[in-house]
């Protein structure tokens, strides 16, 4: 466990990615009481530098030995990576909080959204899992509706933006479009197709069944934060020519009615969710409203007409705060209080 003192030792490794640096970020903004900060990246992006309360920390090579004295490790950086170092990370006494997938689905890992499942940070055993960007954004505007009306099935579709890739992702983005715009072939090098002025319903590998991986993610991470393995999903994600911010149309089936007033009156005072739902005055959740923004932003809320206990929702959140660095940042806050 994590002994409590008036400052930590923090690393963040893969401090040179998107969510790396978000991390870094997030960690200043929320006044986290930092003592050292230790950036660490690969031998490929080490080198550089980071930007921390005025100071430039350098960017150290990650290595085993990287974490002596290091009270919290706050993980971006692949599954590969976590699952090598994250075991010696605590071994060597930090407490872990990992945003791949590497650690989500152990048995014995909690996975955590602190508006959802606080109290499973505390049951950890060195290791803390971060959810997954898009399963994050919709189990805090579920779990709400969840506790007043047991959610029996869930239907969503995502349209997740390529920060979701990482920067290699949004600078591709950029250069194709900045080749179609001049009138020149788009010549895409992270995606299979072009991205730019375009979908693709293709997020991760592709599994027998038909489904991505993402999209199972969003199955089985949802029924483990939420509690419930009785829940059923069905996803499809898709990846839109958007920088930052991911949305999701979901449909939802309720065991008791909730109808869109009760929904909304539920949700204007949930934690971490922003209400933003007056249609007839063109308010509603987009992208660009929510960059930058910590909340999970939902509107277009209203019942559905096909079934008797159904509701539909759309979603929208910053992917690289809330789906990714401030919940881990939030994480560990919850570790020192």
């Amino acid at each position: 466990m994590l002994t409590r003192k008036a400052a930590y030792r923090v690393a963040v490794v893969g401090a040179t990615g998107a969510v790396g640096a978000e991390m870094i970020e997030v960690l200043e903004e929320r006044k986290f009481p930092v003592e050292n900060l230790l950036p660490l990246a690969s031998v490929r992006s080490a080198g550089g530098t980071v930007s921390f309360r005025g100071q430039e920390i350098p960017v150290r090579i990650l290595s085993k030995d990287s974490f002596e004295g290091i009270d919290i490790a706050l993980f971006s950086a692949g599954s590969d990576v976590s699952r090598e170092f994250a075991p010696l990370a605590a071994k060597a006494g930090a407490v872990v909080i990992d945003n791949s997938a590497a650690w989500r689905m152990e048995p014995d890992v909690p996975l955590v959204v602190p508006e959802v499942n606080r109290s499973d940070v505390f049951s950890h055993k060195g290791i803390i899992a971060n959810p997954n960007c898009s399963t994050i954004q919709m189990v805090v505007a579920l779990k709400p509706l969840h506790d007043q009306a047991r959610i029996k099935r869930i239907v969503v579709t995502t349209f997740q933006s390529v920060s979701g890739t990482g920067k290699e992702a949004m600078d591709e983005l950029m250069e194709e479009t900045r080749a179609l715009l001049s009138f020149k072939e788009a010549k895409p090098k992270v995606y299979p197709y072009q991205i730019a002025f375009n979908c693709l319903p293709h997020i991760d590998e592709f599994l027998p069944s038909g489904y991505t991986k993402e999209e199972m993610k969003l199955l089985n991470e949802t029924r483990k934060i939420m509690g419930d393995p009785s829940i059923r999903v069905t996803a499809t994600t898709v990846r839109v020519p958007v920088y930052v911010g991911h949305s999701e149309a979901i449909n939802i089936e309720t065991e008791r009615k909730l109808t869109a007033n009760e929904a909304r009156a539920i949700l204007s005072t949930a934690p971490g969710v922003q209400l933003y739902d007056d249609p007839q005055r063109k308010i509603y959740p987009m992208p660009l409203d929510v960059a930058g923004r910590d909340e999970v932003y939902v509107g277009r809320i209203r019942e559905d007409e096909s079934i008797p206990n159904g509701l539909n929702l759309w979603v929208v959140a910053d992917n690289l705060r809330k789906g990714a660095a401030l919940n881990a940042v939030q994480i560990a806050e919850c570790l020192i209080q």
